[in-house]
């Protein structure tokens, strides 16, 4: 399975990444390659000052190509499927109250 390195600097980029709206979360991932919706992928993520990387795994569930008439960038959302780190609730955890603000992401 092809694994991804995803590094979060700062809580903005996590908040315009995060896809809170599917059932076990998910995150929107830059990436000029492309891919097809349902492709499994891994993902190796740190988190905004995190010591260690969480590691999670997921299928393709967005993507935003190359020159998509929104200003987004090029990328692929992807939906956990096996969050063994608890992942989702670590991101929640970190964005609090953010969750609820209403500023544009990457997908929506």
């Amino acid at each position: 399975m092809q694994e991804l390195l995803v590094d979060i600097d700062d809580l903005d980029e996590l908040y315009r990444c995060y896809m809170p709206y599917l059932k076990k979360g998910g995150l929107f991932v830059r990436t000029n390659m492309r891919y097809e919706v349902g492709h499994s992928l891994a993902l190796r993520v740190t988190l905004p000052d995190a010591l260690e990387d969480d590691i999670v795994t997921g299928k393709v569930a967005w993507i935003t190509p190359q020159g998509a008439q929104s200003s987004n960038p090029p990328g692929i959302g992807i939906s956990f499927l096996d969050d063994k780190t608890n992942l989702n609730a670590k991101i929640e955890k970190l964005l609090g109250t953010m969750l609820n603000s209403g500023n544009p992401t990457y997908t929506m």
